[in-house]
This record gives C-alpha cells, structure tokens and sequence, in this order.
C-alpha cells in the first residue's frame, strides 16, 4: 500500500468516492504545486496530509474563480462558489465532488468551518485589486484577505482548542510573508496591472510607478526595495514565534514554510534590479537541504 492510501487510511476516510476525490485533489494540487505536496507527505504526520491537500485544493479552487475572465464573469462564478460553499458547510452536505473533501476535513477539524467562512467574506477584497494608496492599505488588505486566507490551511497546523494567541502570530507571518511575496512578484503583478507596493512609499523614496515598469535601475528604487526587504526580515523574524504554537509534530512543517520565506528574501536581496524583470525564488539546491534538514527532524518527533 502506497504512502498515500495509508494517509487515509490513517485520516479515517474510508468511503471509496471520498477517497477518489480527495485523490482527484491531490493530484490536482501536485500540478502546480508539487514541492508543497512532497513537504507535507515528509513533514507531516500521516492524518494530517489529506486535509492538507483538501484545504489547499479549496483554496485554489477560489482563488482560480477571482483570477479567471472577464470581471463581472468572475464576480458571477465567485457568488456562486461562495454560496455553495457556504451551504455545504451548513448541511454538511454536496453534490460537487470538488467540495466533499473540504466538507469532510471540516467535519474532523472543526475549527475548519469558521475560518472557511472567514475567507469567504474577505476573498471578494482581491478580486478588482489593483494597488495601494498606502501602508494602512496594504494592513487592512492583510486583514481582510491574506490571514483569512492563510488560516484555512494553517488552522490544520495549529493547536487543538483555542487558536488566539496563534493566530496573532500567523497573522505576523503572513504579513512578513504577503510583503515578501509583493515584492519577489513585483514585475509579474506589474505586468498585470497591480502596484503592490504603496503609493506613499514610492513618493516617500521619490520613485514612480514607470521608474518601476521600466525597470530603471536607480539608487531611489534599489533603497525603496531594499527597505521593503528589511520591513519583510524584521517581521519574519519576529514571526518564527509561531513556530512554537503548534503541536511538535507539525513544527518541521511550519519551519519549512519560514525557512523558504527566509530563502526567497535573501534571493530577491541578491539582485535588487532584477527584481523589476523576474520573480525571486529559492533555489532548488537550498530549498532541498532544508526539507532535508527538516525531514531528519520530523522523523526524530516520530521515534
């Protein structure tokens, strides 16, 4: 028996359309993002890993109907898959195959349910997104999206009762982590349309939005990016506390996740300029010896 069946086998799902779909989800999720996939089969304990591919699926799924088409097509399918998702969770119950694994993972891990609702009223502040005017901006849109967002799949992780004191510092990670991820995607989301660093921080600096565009390489923009890339340690930094929240079994997982971001940060500081061009990432070889180191301590929690 495969890894994966025995991870539902120990999750408790038994009924055979169950397991299809949340195989089907699984494979889906490996499509784009596989190295995700691979973490939480090494890094997690077994009952864990199928809700975690469930609630990633999920999120996924959502962000693909804010992302897809024209606007008010997009506005349409969303009320749609908000409303259909918001009665699953109410009756338990669905027809949509895509839909029965996150209704199942919520009903073994209740605390599933609210934070699913959570995103569902905040996931509407991305859809016609397109920028900030300022810092106070980018927060509310770190409340009001990027934690809601974060914590249907980082509730898994955490601690079994009350969640507060690890949700304020999830809510220190995402920042760190959604500030990290404006500015390693910076020429993408330009490309889009999005300014994701705030207005007032580029007036602050003296740079505008075509110094960015055009990926002018000036001393004014390189001090803007790397003053962002400070902001994003200090915070990570402050953010490995989380770390310590969970339950042991699941903290190689979590130090990954930091671990990454940490990565990521200090390729995007490795060339600044670039990051007007390209995204920054972690290579391959270090992402790989810290799922390694990582792995050698989850297998010791086990023991």
């Amino acid at each position: 028996m495969g890894s994966w069946e025995s991870a539902l086998d120990a999750a408790g799902i038994t009924d055979p359309g169950l397991r299809e779909d949340y195989s089907r989800q699984r494979r889906q999720v490996t499509q784009y993002k596989r190295e995700a996939v691979l973490a939480a089969r090494l890094l997690l304990p077994a009952p864990v890993v199928p809700h975690v591919i469930a609630a990633t699926a999920y999120m996924h799924r959502t962000d693909s109907l804010l992302d897809s088409g024209p606007l008010d097509e997009r506005k349409a399918a969303y009320a749609r898959w908000e409303q259909e998702v918001a009665d699953g969770l109410a009756t338990g119950g669905t027809d949509n195959p895509e839909l029965r694994p996150l209704l199942n993972t919520a009903a073994a891990h209740p605390t599933l349910h609210d934070r699913a609702l959570e995103h569902l009223a905040g996931a509407l502040t991305d859809l016609d997104f397109t920028g900030f005017a300022t810092e106070a901006d980018y927060q509310h849109y770190v409340d009001a999206y990027s934690l809601p967002a974060f914590m249907v799949v980082a509730t898994l992780l955490g601690p079994d009762g009350d969640q507060t004191a690890y949700r304020a510092a999830c809510r220190t990670f995402i920042d760190a982590g959604q500030r990290l991820d404006f500015v390693s995607d910076l020429a993408e989301d330009l490309a889009d349309g999005r300014l994701t660093v705030p207005e007032q921080t580029l007036d602050r600096h003296g740079v505008t939005r075509a110094d960015l565009e055009q990926a002018r390489d000036l001393p004014a923009v390189r001090a803007m990016i790397t003053e962002q890339l400070d902001l994003v340690d200090r915070t990570l930094a402050e953010g490995r506390a989380v770390a310590g929240l969970v339950p042991p079994a699941h903290r190689p997982m979590v130090r990954c996740l930091i671990g990454l971001d940490e990565l990521t940060s200090a390729a995007a500081r490795a060339d600044v300029p670039a990051l007007m061009r390209r995204s920054a990432g972690p290579s391959k070889p270090a992402a790989l010896r810290l799922l390694g180191r990582e792995y050698l301590r989850a297998r010791r929690v086990r023991r």
